[in-house]
């Protein structure tokens, strides 16, 4: 979801204030959006675009320190393109070769290859940028199906989450410039409006092999746990994730070794914004049941976070999980599009 806290105004009209001048409590009046293409416009073929980045030096604000908990902090990257549909970035896929895939919450697909000096990001090449397009080669942002949140790939091609009108589409493995399908998933369609699927992964063995696994931004109320859906496989059926504080999800990505890293945010003008980390065992997810998972990571306003939707897990050459996290800045001039990169050292 992007936030909206602006009371009144349209839901297309999203900004989110963060950043020192949120934490400082600095009245967000004239946002000075950055004006985003008409959707009619973006492109319907790959279309090569430049994107810059900036390296953030350190994760914690006021020191240099690179271990918290359970996480190493590797690296980060501020990035910004001249190219208007570039922003609102809420999904994304990483292969073990840098390969990246991304969807935003204008409709865009996004590819290229994170280029690294180790595990340590550096920058981005040879991306390319293209509209989702429905089965008929329409532009899905003109159809009111533009909110793309989620992504995973899969056998048969890559799965997308559409949140407004709460569908699952798929695309071909080379999805920019193809058309979708959409796939059967009517558990999804309970989920509240802008509060929908923000999570997806592909689970490709074991007794989920062959099912999607999709979690809900928030529940029924926003102190409610947060839904969780099994679709496909052998055994569909939903199950729950108990909320942990005022966190809501925003992304979740499978692991090497059989487990589940959950992304989730938190958000208020009075506070700013919070990032944090969850893990779970994939052998717990069953229809029915209830998950806690452990905390791996808590970060606030402290720490060089924003609206942080997309997450990514690979596995580096000395065999670590690496945690590829990167941001949704709502098109607004008062965030940042950033990455940011974990190894987990603590089992």
């Amino acid at each position: 979801m992007s936030l909206a806290i602006l009371p009144g105004l349209p839901k297309r009209v999203r900004s989110f204030g963060l950043g020192l001048a949120a934490a400082a409590g600095i009245v967000l009046g004239g946002l000075g959006l950055a004006a985003l293409a008409d959707a009619s416009r973006l492109p319907q073929q790959p279309t090569p675009i430049t994107v810059e980045a900036r390296p953030i030096a350190g994760f914690h604000r006021l020191s240099r320190e690179s271990r918290f908990g359970a996480l190493d902090f590797r690296g980060g990257l501020v990035l910004t393109s001249a190219f208007p549909g570039f922003g609102g970035i809420s999904g994304l896929s990483l292969g073990a070769d840098g390969r990246f895939l991304a969807v935003t919450d204008r409709g865009v697909f996004l590819s290229g290859r994170l280029v690294t000096d180790g595990d340590r990001p550096v920058g981005l090449e040879d991306v390319k940028a293209a509209a989702l397009q429905d089965y008929m080669g329409r532009a899905q942002a003109l159809r009111g199906r533009g909110d793309a949140e989620s992504l995973t790939r899969a056998p048969d091609g890559v799965y997308v989450g559409l949140e407004d009108v709460n569908e699952i589409w798929r695309y071909p493995a080379d999805p920019l410039g193809a058309k979708g399908q959409k796939i059967p998933a009517p558990a999804v369609r309970s989920l509240r409006n802008n509060l929908g699927l923000e999570s997806l992964a592909y689970v490709p063995e074991g007794r989920l092999k062959g099912a999607l696994i999709g979690v809900g931004e928030e529940g029924r109320r926003a102190a409610s746990d947060l839904p969780g859906f099994i679709i496909g496989g052998r055994t569909p059926g939903t199950f729950t994730i108990r909320k942990s504080g005022l966190f809501d999800a925003t992304d979740l990505a499978l692991g090497p070794s059989g487990e589940l890293y959950l992304l989730e945010r938190d958000y208020a003008p009075s506070r700013g914004v919070s990032m944090q980390i969850r893990r779970f065992a994939l052998k717990d997810v069953k229809p029915g049941a209830v998950l806690d998972g452990e905390v791996l990571g808590t970060f606030d306003m402290r720490y060089e976070v924003d609206n942080m939707e997309g997450l990514a897990v690979t596995r580096n050459a000395a065999g670590e999980t690496l945690l590829t996290i990167i941001s949704d800045d709502n098109f607004s001039a008062l965030q940042r599009t950033i990455l940011l990169r974990f190894a987990v050292v603590k089992s």
